[in-house]
């Protein structure tokens, strides 16, 4: 029995609407995973292009044509977006808006009443882009995210690779070229879709799952205000890069901060005006430290910071450029941000002991409370 293109459409939506539901009431209810999110409106978005296409050959057809290849195109923009919030990043706007508005305009202007390939050249690249661009994320994401991470890029640059191959036979055939129509018709890449949209659509359930496990335990390492580690997080990864020799030969500074005469800052403005001065300095040192250094709020108005590899010079300069950021935060209503005293202690291969290291920055930072703050004092001792 051969099925006709319109029974491979009504199979591939049925296909579409019973692992959307599956997804939503067994994944993304219990998860909120964005990534499972994502992929319950992709699956939607596949199922409603696909019925949109059922009514090609009707009267109904001139509107029908540009909705399908405007909803199958959100589909690979949706996948894309999930992948993207792997990284824990929001999509972007262009690629969110222009490819389908270009589908639409692309399909409403050639003539769709009559043509049932109407923007098919734009659709196509559409489709090769998004699912490219899907590919890109999942690729990028760091090895130890999932085990099924390669085989999702995989799936996905396999999809875009095959959409691109129909796109350069639709130009150099037609919409009734042999090639075109034997291998990369409307039928064959339903069935094509299907398959692997359901291995894919499991698959998906792992890095789901992976994505709120991480979720979860950013919660449980980060400070609820400023959105650094935690007291208890930064020891523990701090302990960790102690014994890591491989690239600072185990070697580096450690800088513990403190907002100077914080207390009047909450007096005299509010603890509003204290929460915003604390947030302002953490987003002073993410923007000054690398992506390799730790960065934890060590308790009330004090913070710590790990700067591997670091010398006394390049501490003193990171204490400085933190201060300057800091002071440069706009402000209101005659709040000034306070200033900040450092103690910073150096460690080598010998340290151990990470409350040790701490204990010497706290010595120094004492020091420069004793001095009249607003300044850099180094440990005259090792951690």
């Amino acid at each position: 029995m051969v099925l006709d293109t319109a029974t491979l459409r009504i199979a591939f939506g049925v296909m579409a609407l019973v692992l959307g539901l599956l997804f939503y009431f067994s994944s993304y209810r219990i998860t909120r995973s964005p990534y499972s999110g994502w992929w319950c409106l992709a699956l939607l978005f596949f199922l409603g292009g696909s019925a949109a296409f059922l009514l090609n050959g009707t009267t109904h057809q001139w509107w029908a044509g540009p909705l399908g290849n405007v909803l199958l195109v959100q589909g690979g923009v949706a996948v894309w977006a999930g992948a993207r919030s792997l990284r824990e990043l929001p999509p972007k706007r262009w690629v969110f808006t222009a490819v389908p508005v270009a589908t639409l305009v692309a399909t409403a202007v050639d003539h769709p009443a009559t043509n049932v390939w109407a923007g098919g050249a734009v659709f196509l690249a559409g489709m090769c882009l998004t699912l490219g661009l899907a590919s890109q994320e999942l690729w990028r994401l760091e090895p130890g995210y999932s085990r099924v991470r390669v085989p999702m890029a995989a799936a996905a640059a396999a999809i875009s690779a095959f959409y691109l191959a129909r796109l350069v036979f639709f130009l150099l055939e037609g919409q009734h070229g042999p090639i075109f129509v034997t291998y990369f018709g409307s039928a064959v890449t339903t069935m094509i879709t299907m398959v692997l949209l359901v291995v894919v659509s499991f698959s998906m359930a792992g890095l789901s799952t992976e994505q709120q496990t991480r979720a979860l335990r950013m919660v449980a390492t980060r400070d609820d205000l400023t959105g650094l580690l935690n007291r208890k997080a930064f020891v523990d990864l701090a302990a960790g890069l102690l014994k890591d020799r491989a690239v600072t030969q185990g070697t580096g500074a450690l800088i513990l901060a403190d907002l100077d005469h914080f207390k009047a800052v909450n007096d005299t403005h509010g603890h509003a005006a204290g929460d915003l001065a604390l947030q302002a300095f953490a987003g002073a040192c993410q923007d000054t430290v690398r992506s390799t250094d730790l960065v934890g709020r060590y308790g009330g108005e004090e913070f710590v910071l790990l700067i591997p590899g670091g010398s006394a010079l390049r501490a003193e300069h990171i204490a400085e450029e933190i201060s300057r950021r800091l002071a440069q935060v706009p402000t209101a209503d005659g709040l000034e941000m306070p200033t900040v005293s450092y103690g910073v202690a150096l460690y080598d291969a010998g340290t151990a002991d990470v409350e040790d290291l701490i204990a010497a920055a706290d010595e120094a930072l004492y020091t420069a409370k004793s001095l009249g703050r607003n300044r850099t004092v180094h440990s005259d001792r090792r951690g």
